[in-house]
């Protein structure tokens, strides 16, 4: 009878591999994420003490670090950026997030609204369901940015110039270099510093007895603009107008202009460029108009307490636009010897850029 053999015992190293694994990872992980987020501070500092020696003003309270694993979370508060022309943010706080796999692309909120600042003209209150910015490729000269605010209100405070919209269902301004834009073969290439710009606003709303409250009846107005800036990298200067200046001498101008405007049964879509500013600052250049049923909207302007418009030449174009009734017209929109003309009408001062 044969004795029966001890059962060998296998060995569980091998269970504890994947676990040994796991742990190495983790620790690495954790170790790159607290590198990433350190480094992150760092250059958060070093651009704010940038522009400080640039004569901007930034202030904010002490960084809150956080988003272990997986995200790195900066939260400021008390954040306020100001430009040397006075013109800037306030917030009391700003949360800014990114995936600490692709640490190019942040998003910041601000949870608890924000106030703008505008130099001797006052600050305006901004509350909004959100307001949220997307920044991609945060390295390059020009990154790609989207600003966006859904259900924002306007107030300004008391004393201050008033602005002209009161509230909107949506706001969203984009600028991307225009490099990365789709190539059309038949258009030149655009410049390295050429900045490719899309502004919209859904539902707007003016402010009582303003310019767009009277443009648009007492209704709402949507916009769409999309407008290149030419020689970008021009836009340097301590205020403003400097800004726009520094920009004309070096050759900047608005091209690819393209404006959509609706409210109620009114419809305009301009398009042309470029537009430039002459000496004085103010924009010279021509966009084809193709409007339907532009008469109220140019009455409303005819109504306006805006002095700077021309009453009688705005009540003319919207006797002329009414002739048209429901039929499309076809103006030219001009904007020469500092004045802004729509056909044969001059209706206010043409826009001054500095």
């Amino acid at each position: 009878m044969t004795a029966d053999m001890p059962a060998r015992r296998h060995s569980r190293r091998g269970l504890f591999i994947p676990l040994i694994v796991v742990l190495a990872l983790l620790v690495a992980w954790t170790g790159w994420w607290f590198v990433l987020t350190q480094r992150i501070e760092r250059e958060v500092l070093a651009r704010a003490e940038t522009l400080r020696e640039a004569g901007w003003e930034i202030n904010h309270g002490k960084i809150e670090i956080d988003g272990w694993p997986f995200r790195a979370r900066l939260a400021l508060s008390a954040v306020e950026v100001v430009a040397p022309s006075g013109h800037g943010a306030r917030a009391p706080e700003l949360v800014a997030e990114a995936n600490a796999y692709a640490p190019l692309h942040w998003v910041v909120i601000a949870p608890d609204g924000l106030t703008m600042l505008r130099a001797d003209k006052g600050r305006v209150f901004v509350n909004a369901e959100a307001i949220r910015m997307s920044v991609r490729d945060v390295s390059e000269a020009w990154p790609q940015m989207a600003l966006e605010l859904i259900e924002p209100t306007f107030q300004a405070e008391p004393g201050a110039e008033a602005f002209p919209i009161s509230a909107a269902e949506r706001l969203t301004l984009e600028a991307r270099p225009a490099t990365a834009r789709p190539r059309d073969a038949a258009a030149p290439a655009p410049a390295a510093d050429d900045l490719d710009v899309l502004f919209q606003m859904v539902e707007g709303r003016g402010r009582e007895a303003g310019p767009v409250d009277r443009l648009t009846g007492e209704g709402r107005l949507s916009v769409r603009t999309e407008v290149t800036l030419e020689r970008a990298g021009a836009l340097t200067g301590m205020d403003s107008a400097g800004v726009f200046d520094s920009w004309t001498q070096a050759g900047g101008r608005f091209a690819n202009v393209r404006v959509e405007l609706q409210s109620g049964d009114s419809r305009a879509l301009l398009t042309g460029g470029p537009l430039v500013a002459d000496e004085d600052g103010r924009l010279n250049g021509s966009l084809s108009v193709r409007a339907e049923r532009a008469a109220p909207a140019l009455a409303g302007l005819a109504g306006t307490e805006d002095g700077a418009v021309n009453q009688a030449q705005a009540a003319a174009a919207a006797g002329a636009a009414a002739v048209a009734e429901r039929a499309p017209v076809s103006l030219t929109l001009e904007f020469r010897d500092g004045r802004t003309w729509l056909g044969p009408f001059t209706l206010a001062p043409a826009p001054r850029l500095f």
